[in-house]
């Protein structure tokens, strides 16, 4: 069992101790509850951590002893990344969490740069972000030079060599992929992004879901409260408190857990509306071409592309930023962690 704040004896409180009782293999939870610091004062976990221990490491009885004030997340930097489980107190906030594998496969797209980044400046507020900061003259050339390519991997360069893992994609030979599904942000700088995509996508005959472009306001800018229209040297303030609490609002900023519940929750909306052999199914002219997965290109910003990606890999949300950062108009893979 897990000893309780009211059972804690003054002799362990510089430590948290974990009773174990049972000579099995068995995974536990550290809750935000019961931790509590060398120091005096209690820390919140911000989230919930799980570990496991192997049965050759538990004599019963036994203590296995949680140094409280030395431990910090293990960072995907060693190697050692903390992962969520399914019975985690905080994972209804990652909607994959629970999901093994999806049919579709799915690209991060960070805006072009905009003029938003070259004045330095946050911009995050919906009623001003959707009609202004439109990409600069760099950023517009930055998003045609990547649609072009992502519509040449698409294809397949070479007379259909493979490229970035993909089978074979020749003209002349079946495709393993319908074609490309580009939802975006609403803001006037991934808008624009994606539309130089669209318009790359279309040039080379690829299959656009919907035939163009789908605005979703879930992958938004994570909004930066206070802090938005200021400088962005101000970023690294609200960086720093993520990395303890993934449920802040410092600076009244939207919290990580808000961003990954909106991205992750709309990404499992897309897998079904992209698999229309659902519908066809249904009306009983279901096609081998119905069958095959999209290719769904997430068209949206900094904040919000390194916090969808701890979704996918199933960490905790307050490791984002020890991803690799991801540049302007660079597209990233996004691979779900089984």
């Amino acid at each position: 069992r897990i000893h309780t704040l009211d059972n804690l004896t003054a002799t362990h409180q510089s430590e948290l101790l974990l009773v174990m009782t049972m000579k099995v293999p068995f995974s536990f939870a550290v809750s935000s509850a019961v931790i509590c610091a060398r120091d005096g004062p209690l820390l919140r976990a911000p989230t919930v951590s799980s570990f496991s221990i192997p049965s050759a490491a538990i004599e019963a009885p036994s203590l296995a002893r949680l140094p409280s004030s030395r431990f910090r997340r293990r960072t995907a930097a060693n190697s050692s990344t903390v992962r969520m489980s399914a019975s985690s107190a905080a994972s209804p906030v990652n909607r994959l969490l629970s999901v093994p594998r999806l049919k579709h496969s799915y690209y991060a797209l960070r805006h072009g740069q905009s003029l938003a980044n070259v004045a330095g400046i946050i911009s995050s507020d919906p009623s001003i972000s959707t009609v202004q900061h439109g990409l600069s003259e760099f950023g517009h050339e930055q998003a045609r030079d990547a649609g072009e390519a992502f519509a040449r991997e698409f294809l397949g360069e070479n007379g259909g060599t493979k490229s970035s893992g993909d089978s074979s994609l020749s003209p002349s030979s079946p495709w393993p992929y319908r074609g490309v599904a580009v939802y975006s942000s609403d803001f006037t700088r991934a808008r624009e992004t994606a539309q130089h995509f669209a318009d790359a996508l279309t040039r080379s005959s690829i299959p656009l879901y919907g035939s163009g472009v789908v605005l979703e306001t879930r992958l938004r800018e994570r909004n930066f409260g206070e802090l938005n229209g200021g400088p962005d040297s101000r970023y690294p303030d609200v960086w720093a408190v993520d990395t303890s609490d993934a449920g802040h609002n410092e600076f009244g900023v939207e919290s990580v857990n808000s961003v990954v519940e909106r991205t992750t929750g709309l990404v499992l909306e897309i897998e079904d509306m992209l698999t229309g052999a659902i519908e066809a199914e249904r009306a009983g002219v279901l096609t081998e071409e119905d069958t095959k997965p999209w290719k769904c290109l997430l068209v949206a910003h900094g904040d919000v592309l390194q916090i969808l990606q701890t979704g996918f890999g199933k960490i905790d949300g307050t490791l984002h930023r020890t991803l690799p950062h991801l540049e302007t108009s660079t597209v990233r893979k996004l691979s779900l962690e089984e």
